[in-house]
This record gives C-alpha cells, sequence and structure tokens, in this order.
C-alpha cells in the first residue's frame, strides 16, 4: 500500500496588517482541509508574517523547510497562492527547480496547481521552460562576448594551462611547470603508454598545480592540447549545465591564437600521431529500460527490477517474487481500459464537478457578504463604545455573539475553499486525460518502453505485487469526494500468469 504523502503548510503575508487582515488561521485552515481531502498528513507548518515576498530565500523559516525537503520530512509544500510563496520570479524559479530535482510537489490553492496531478505536473514544464529560457538568454549574452575577446587575446576567465601563467593579460611560459610539461612529450614518444608517463613523473616527485599525482587521463589531456606547440585554443567547448560535462563546439567557431611553445611542432604532431594510433571508438550499447522497473513493489515492500539476461521483474530486498515482463505488460494493458474512461463518463464528470464548483462559490459568495455584515457591525459597537454610547459592562454581550459567528464563518469559508480546490484540481485532471486517453488504449501495444515507461509513471501511484492478487492503483480518480476508498484500484487475479515464489 502506498504510504500518505508528507506535507508542509507554508503561510506568508507581508506586513503586520496583512497578518490581521488576511488571517493566517483561515490560510493553514484551508491547506489543512486541502490535504485531508487528498488523504495527505501535514506533517509541519512554515509562517513567514510580516515578511516582505521581495526576497524569502534567506529567511530561516524557509530555510528549515528547504532542510525539511531534503531530508525527506516532507513531500510537498501547500500555500495560498504563487505570491505567497514568492513574489520574486527567480526565487520562484528556484524554489521549483529545488522542488522538481527533490522529487516533491508544490500546492498552489488559488491557481489550482498541484503538481502531484496529471494536470499539475504542466507547471513543472512551464516553470522549467522559463528556467531554462532565463538561462539561456544569459548564456547567449555571454557567449556572444567571448569570441570578441578571445581574437583579442585576452583571458576568458579560470586558470592559465599547466605550464604557462598569466602576466599583464598576457599568456606566458611558467618556468617551473613548463619543464615537466615538455618532459612528458618525450616520455610519451618513448614509451607510448599515458599511464607509464604519469608513474614516472611521480616518481621523479612531479605533482600537478593543484599537488596531485598525474593520472593517465590528465597526461592525455595535456597532451592532445595544441596550446603546447604555440596554438591557444579558445571559445571552444561549452557547458551541458550545472554539474554536466562540457561539450566541444564546432572546429568553425574555435578562435586560435598564436601563443609561446613549450614543444616543437615535430614532437607535438608525433605524440599525437601514436595516440590516434592507439585510439579505438567503442559503440556506446543502449540502456535497456523496463516500464514497470521500481514501481513494481513485492509483498515484503521490496522494489522489484528486472536483472540482465532475465525477462522477468524479481524483487530486490526478498529474491522470492517474480512475475514476467510479457505478464504484467499485458495485465497491466487489460486494466488500463477500464481506467481510460470514455469520452462521455469524463463529460458526465466534468458536467458534475462544475454544477459543484457553482454551487459551493454560490455558498461562498453568501458567507463572504454574511462575514463582511458581521464585521461592519462589531467595527460599529466599536466606534459607540469608544463614544462611551455602550457601557464597558454591556459592551461584551453584544460582542462576544457576533465574534464568535465571525470565526465560525471564516472557518466555514476555509473548508469550502479547500473543497472548490479540490474539484478544481479534479476538474483540470478531467480535462487533461479526456485529451491524452482517446487512443492511449489502441496504441499500448504499439509504444516502445520509453514510452510505456513515461505513462506509466505519470498514471500509477503503485502496483502491488502479492501471492495471487496484483493491485494496480492509479493516480487519477473522477470523483467529487477524495477518499482512499475512491482511489481508482484494480485487481487481478494472477494465477497461472504469475510465477509463485519459490
Amino acid at each position: 500500500m502506498a504510504q500518505t504523502k508528507k506535507v508542509g503548510i507554508w503561510i506568508r503575508v507581508s506586513t503586520d496588517f496583512q497578518v490581521k487582515d488576511d488571517s493566517p488561521e483561515h490560510h493553514e485552515r484551508r491547506a489543512r482541509m486541502y490535504a485531508e481531502s487528498k488523504n495527505w498528513k501535514v506533517a509541519e507548518i512554515y509562517r513567514l508574517e510580516a515578511v516582505s515576498g521581495k526576497s524569502v530565500m534567506g529567511n530561516a523559516e524557509a530555510k528549515r523547510m528547504l532542510r525539511d525537503l531534503q531530508s525527506g520530512k516532507i513531500e510537498a509544500l501547500i500555500f495560498s497562492k504563487l505570491a505567497r510563496l514568492a513574489r520574486n520570479t527567480k526565487e520562484l524559479l528556484e524554489f521549483s527547480e529545488i522542488f522538481r530535482e527533490n522529487n516533491a510537489d508544490l500546492i498552489s490553492l488559488s491557481e489550482n496547481i498541484d503538481t502531484s496531478s496529471s494536470a499539475g505536473r504542466l507547471f513543472y514544464t512551464m516553470i522549467a521552460a522559463m528556467a531554462e529560457w532565463e538561462r539561456q538568454e544569459i548564456s547567449e549574452r555571454v557567449a556572444a562576448s567571448v569570441p570578441i575577446r578571445a581574437k583579442m587575446g585576452k583571458p576568458l576567465g579560470g586558470q592559465a594551462p599547466f605550464g604557462y601563467r598569466w602576466e599583464d593579460k598576457e599568456l606566458v611560459i611558467h618556468e617551473k611547470e613548463a619543464p615537466i610539461r615538455k618532459l612528458m612529450y618525450e616520455l610519451y614518444v618513448e614509451h607510448k603508454r599515458k599511464g607509464t608517463v604519469a608513474s614516472l613523473l611521480n616518481k621523479k616527485g612531479y605533482r600537478t598545480r593543484k599537488g596531485a599525482k598525474f593520472s593517465d587521463t590528465t597526461i592525455g589531456r595535456l597532451l592532445t592540447d595544441p596550446i603546447a606547440k604555440g596554438q591557444r585554443r579558445a571559445n571552444y567547448t561549452k557547458s551541458t549545465g550545472e554539474g554536466k560535462h562540457w561539450e566541444i563546439k564546432p572546429e568553425s567557431e574555435w578562435v586560435i591564437i598564436s601563443c609561446p611553445a613549450i614543444v616543437t611542432e615535430d614532437l607535438w604532431n608525433e605524440c599525437n600521431r601514436i595516440i590516434e594510433s592507439q585510439t579505438y571508438t567503442r559503440k556506446p550499447t543502449r540502456k535497456t529500460i523496463h516500464p514497470f522497473a521500481g514501481i513494481l513493489l513485492c509483498d515484503c515492500g521490496g522494489k522489484m527490477y528486472v536483472p540482465s539476461r532475465v525477462k522477468k521483474y524479481v524483487c530486490q530486498s526478498c529474491k522470492k517474487t517474480n512475475i514476467s515482463t510479457e505478464d504484467i505488460d499485458h495485465i497491466y494493458f487489460e486494466q488500463l481500459k477500464s481506467f481510460l474512461l470514455t469520452k462521455d463518463d469524463i463529460a458526465i464528470f466534468l458536467h458534475r464537478a462544475e454544477d459543484a464548483i457553482q454551487s459551493k462559490e454560490t455558498e461562498l459568495q453568501s458567507l463572504s457578504k454574511e462575514k463582511t455584515r458581521i464585521k461592519s457591525e462589531m467595527d460599529n459597537l466599536i466606534k459607540l463604545h469608544s463614544k462611551g454610547q455602550i457601557p464597558t459592562d454591556d459592551f461584551g454581550s453584544y460582542y462576544t455573539p457576533l465574534s464568535e459567528q465571525y470565526k465560525q464563518i471564516d472557518l466555514s469559508l476555509a473548508d469550502l475553499e479547500a473543497q472548490v480546490d479540490f474539484i478544481k484540481v479534479q476538474q483540470l485532471d478531467g480535462d487533461h486525460i479526456l485529451e491524452n486517453a482517446e487512443n492511449l488504449y489502441d496504441k499500448w501495444p504499439t509504444l516502445d518502453n520509453e514510452a510505456k515507461r513515461q505513462i506509466v509513471e505519470e498514471l500509477t501511484e503503485s502496483i502491488q505485487i502479492g501471492k495471487e492478487e496484483i493491485t494496480i492503483k492509479f493516480n487519477y480518480t473522477p470523483t467529487l469526494t477524495a477518499t482512499p476508498e475512491n482511489t481508482p484500484t484494480t485487481q487481478h487475479n494472477h494465477k497461472g500468469s504469475y510465477l509463485p515464489p519459490t
């Protein structure tokens, strides 16, 4: 059975006036009701009262929330609206990326964004696109200046290559390192092995600029860099992203600048001829994708994967439970038909959802008017009391009943808003399913494993492999009342097709 999601509630209002006027208690109640409707557990409350939204990343509560996220204490964050999370677009993008990297969800009640749902996951896609666009804009501006600076011979950042140093923005020979780099070429021509050259240099007591021992990888990189023969390459690499490898740009974009040489061109060419003759290309093997790997759960709680050269999913914990890849594919295919409702089914659901929303919003308007009326009466009583027209002894008998009624209406409004939030998210999911499900069942047998994997990840919460039954629990449910019993679950008796535990 899938574990209950642990969520945090984020409450931020900007000023003391808003703390009083917006009622943090109201926001908390609304968020709690939404969590209850999804059968989630509220694990933590984060309160940022009288805190500006211009920058919240450095706030102690924000830091605590991020620590809880990374430690797994919370798996989602509920807040009233995006502007309550952060008004700063850059910080909003940062929050979104951090949550996506930690496989966690963001739920904005006012905007009906719930990234744990099918439609809500589009939010991450849009936010990621915005972040990528922003990075691309900055990258393009920086990249445009690089060739110009390179052609002028100016430093482009970073240290000078081994054997060289920067002096008055000019690349000059490093008196101590250059002889070591020259020796590399001479030793390589003699021994024709990068590992041997590294070993010989290390035995002589030579070290890299950072004080580490030389490796065959370092030797290979230094030997193939044409700077040693007096040709400095610039604008020839680009980053593929934070923490990722660098890529070589097309040679047409390179900028070659003359610089002092450490070795002769003949020696450099001889070394690189040997390297080229020893290099061979190994065709990379394509990693096999299994649609249900890690999603199938054994009765013991272990996740199931497909070992190499085996055509069945095996529990990684007990090693006893297993099921053939063909059987689970067929069983899941059968259950898709009952899960993917017809257009008429979903249209009926959407119509009912719209009716329910209208009904509850009418009730919301009525209660809001009543709340405003009561607030006005309370304010008038305070004015009359301040003018001495209502004795202090009598004031409480007039004011207290109104105050209690006001608080009750506020709680009722929060409950109603949470119900509307839930139905609207369900309605968005209905639209999403309607748009994508029509041809899914027919196309399933023709899809490759990668496409099937994406569908399984989006539609499926868990697949439990029991001794005689397989229980498939889908993410999406077209119901207006959220209870564990309404979550779509199908069971399949797999006697005969299932490989029983050995």
